[in-house]
């Protein structure tokens, strides 16, 4: 039990540090790296942490490893939308809250609540809320400035003209990193929207832009 203890504090350390050593500007999404390597090194940490505290559960639960390699591959997948900060505080949150090994279920809940707490939409409402925005996008009501910055990063031209298969990972992906650095204490915010005329002007007529023209040859003596 100890261990496990110690093993959740590094886990919470992790997440305080990464709020101060971030080299990434608030605002800004963090920079790529492979696809999926910190989430699979989330999902290794959870089993590690679950192992830990739930230690008979979790061998009855998993006896095989083969079987437990296949579980992982499902959790994976499962829990690829939410952010590797918020994987790792819903499982601290799990073994806070309950003394039985969390299921799948229970844990997407976890994170999901986490998202919550921080005003934050489930990934996939925000990229709804995003391919239905209409312009100007910067002026709409967006329910977080992460779900505008991800649309904007993705390009809204492309989230309109393409296919939810295609536009989903995309935003997802920019989705992920806006919600890791609001899990940081960063503060996004939505850019102002462009000042529009009060007035739109009408069109001159014929007579109208014939006299423009006179009065321009005649300034310049041509």
């Amino acid at each position: 039990m100890a261990d496990s203890r110690e093993l959740i504090q590094r886990v919470a350390q992790g997440i305080e540090a990464s709020k101060t050593t971030s080299p990434t500007p608030a605002g800004q999404a963090e920079p790529k790296r492979p696809a999926g390597e910190g989430h699979v090194e989330a999902i290794n940490q959870v089993f590690a942490l679950f192992r830990l505290n739930y230690h008979n559960q979790y061998y009855a639960a998993y006896p095989d490893a083969s079987q437990l390699s296949q579980i992982k591959k499902l959790w994976l997948e499962s829990l690829a939308d939410f952010p590797v900060e918020q994987i790792l505080k819903g499982a601290k949150h799990a073994i806070e809250h309950s003394e039985y090994l969390p299921t799948l279920n229970r844990m997407i809940e976890c994170c999901q609540a986490g998202l919550v707490e921080y005003g934050l939409p489930a990934p996939h409402d925000a990229y709804v809320e995003a391919c239905q925005a209409a312009s100007p996008r910067s002026a709409q009501p967006w329910s977080h400035p992460a779900v505008y910055l991800a649309g904007r990063d993705s390009d809204w031209f492309f989230l309109a003209n393409n296919e939810e298969r295609m536009t989903w990972p995309v935003y997802r992906g920019h989705y992920q990193k806006y919600c890791a650095a609001v899990l940081r204490g960063e503060e996004l915010s939505v850019p102002a929207p462009e000042a529009l005329e009060k007035e739109t002007a009408e069109p001159l007529s014929r007579e109208e832009q014939l006299e423009q023209l006179r009065k321009l040859r005649e300034s310049s003596g041509l």
